[in-house]
């Protein structure tokens, strides 16, 4: 087992990991930059090292000076937390040059799962169902209109580097394709560097369905169930929820067992997540996150499973701590995206927290690194934390939902706080028929 572990992040997360580490018996190093000298992880990591001014790329994307703290302190892993340089490859690659062990998948599998093209294609060669679309990269307009034509409107262009929706157009029809391709190249060319894109069938009213896997680079592999990440906007998840409320039985074991497989054939190390859409009882992969997802907790409450110190176990060489026949999914989980932001027009609001409290009792959990009179920064991600419960069944946990949000008070800045009250006044919501398109345009009737 690893003696110290620097972790590369901020945030809620980054205390996440330290109280793993800490349960561990792992002492911990916190970096951090400037405007972050008074986070929560910082004052109870066992050691801190400032690495940098507020801009994430000279402090938190700053790899010389991430493996310079390490040298510093003595520290034999790094954990990556997500975003950042979670999917770095290059990075882990630098780590295990310098003697330093990566808390993740190998530099390999994070490269081949990192460009969306040779993952689609590596997904459908390991036994992976795949949305109808391009072979590879779309290099040309003529190219882009025959592949919509072979697969039928409406299609989506898509970045090969991209995430978070950007490079990413749809086309309804012929007349559309060609702005869409366009739109799509620039995009990715602007924010990844890399305007090369491919196309795929566009999905009318899919749900997003992520099945969390786990692997240990020593040919065991397991599934711990899915999520439902339906509720978007613009691409970016608000809430999820595990078991997802479209599936059963048979179909969870069915495409778990397949991803688990696949996973073993490509011998995976570490946690990762592969994503679906999901329409009409059919799933098409779309990508596969290899590090922890924001969502994570979700997972955790309905197997008992700690995702975060087993992902430290694995990175150290132990074999999984779980079978697949280990793996129960009990009861009924949900997740809230906690952000500083204005809930009507979703506008950052960073500033001081005057008041906080809160909610607890059963079935109740908060991950966040969020105290009263911690000043929220400028410079980052609006996340400041995430509302965690857990029920019986759904409905039950939808109660506790409403009762948590009711008890949870930040003053002196926004939060989408009220977004998620007023949607569990929801019908859709209540009943679970939602799909990827329904918030947005919820949102777009008011």
């Amino acid at each position: 087992m690893f003696e110290k572990v620097l972790i590369a992040n901020r945030g809620e997360i980054a205390l996440r990991i330290l109280r793993a580490c800490k349960e561990l018996g792992i002492s911990t190093v916190a970096v951090h930059s400037t405007a972050d000298e008074a986070a929560m992880h910082v004052r109870l990591a066992d050691e801190s090292v400032c690495i940098g001014p507020p801009p994430a790329s000279e402090s938190y994307l700053n790899i010389p000076a991430i493996i310079s703290a390490c040298e510093i302190t003595g520290a034999d892993a790094v954990h990556p937390g997500y975003g950042f340089l979670s999917e770095n490859a290059r990075f882990a690659e630098i780590l295990e040059e310098h003697g330093i062990a990566f808390i993740g998948p190998t530099a390999e599998h994070i490269r081949l799962m990192g460009d969306k093209v040779t993952a689609k294609k590596t997904a459908a060669e390991l036994g992976i169902p795949v949305v109808p679309g391009s072979d590879g990269a779309v290099e040309t307009l003529a190219e882009a209109r025959k592949v919509a034509e072979d697969i039928g409107f409406p299609v989506l262009v898509k970045a090969s580097a991209g995430g978070g929706g950007r490079g990413m157009k749809v086309a309804h029809d012929a007349s559309e394709l060609e702005e869409a391709f366009h739109t799509a190249r620039s995009e990715a060319a602007a924010a990844f560097g890399n305007d090369e894109v491919y196309i795929e069938k566009y999905l009318g009213h899919p749900r997003h369905i992520e099945v969390q896997v786990f692997g240990d680079g020593q040919g065991n592999a397991v599934h711990l169930g899915e999520r439902d990440c339906s509720l978007q906007r613009r691409h970016q998840k608000v809430w999820e929820e595990a078991p997802s409320p479209a599936l059963n039985a048979e179909q969870r074991e069915q495409i778990g067992h397949t991803v688990a497989e696949a996973m073993r054939k490509l011998n995976y190390r570490g946690a990762g997540t592969v994503e679906f859409l999901y329409e009409n009882g059919e799933f098409y992969f779309i990508e596969m996150n290899t590090r922890l997802q924001v969502e994570h907790p979700v997972t955790e409450q309905v197997t008992g499973f700690d995702l975060v110190q087993e992902q430290i176990r694995v990175a150290a060489g132990m074999p999984l701590s779980m079978r697949q026949e280990d793996v129960r999914i009990l009861g009924h989980a949900i997740e809230v995206r906690i952000n500083a932001e204005d809930p009507a027009t979703f506008t950052p609001s960073p500033g001081k927290v005057t008041h906080l409290h809160v909610p607890g009792g059963l079935g109740v959990r908060v991950d966040s690194h969020v105290y009263g009179e911690y000043v929220i920064p400028p410079y980052y991600d609006s996340l400041i934390g995430k509302l965690i419960v857990f029920g019986k069944n759904r409905n039950e946990c939808l109660m506790r939902l409403r009762r948590a949000l009711d008890e949870y008070v930040i003053d002196g800045i926004k939060t989408t706080i009220p977004l998620f009250e007023r949607l569990l006044r929801e019908p859709d919501i209540q009943n679970g028929l939602y799909d990827i398109h329904w918030l947005e345009n919820w949102l777009d009737r008011d």
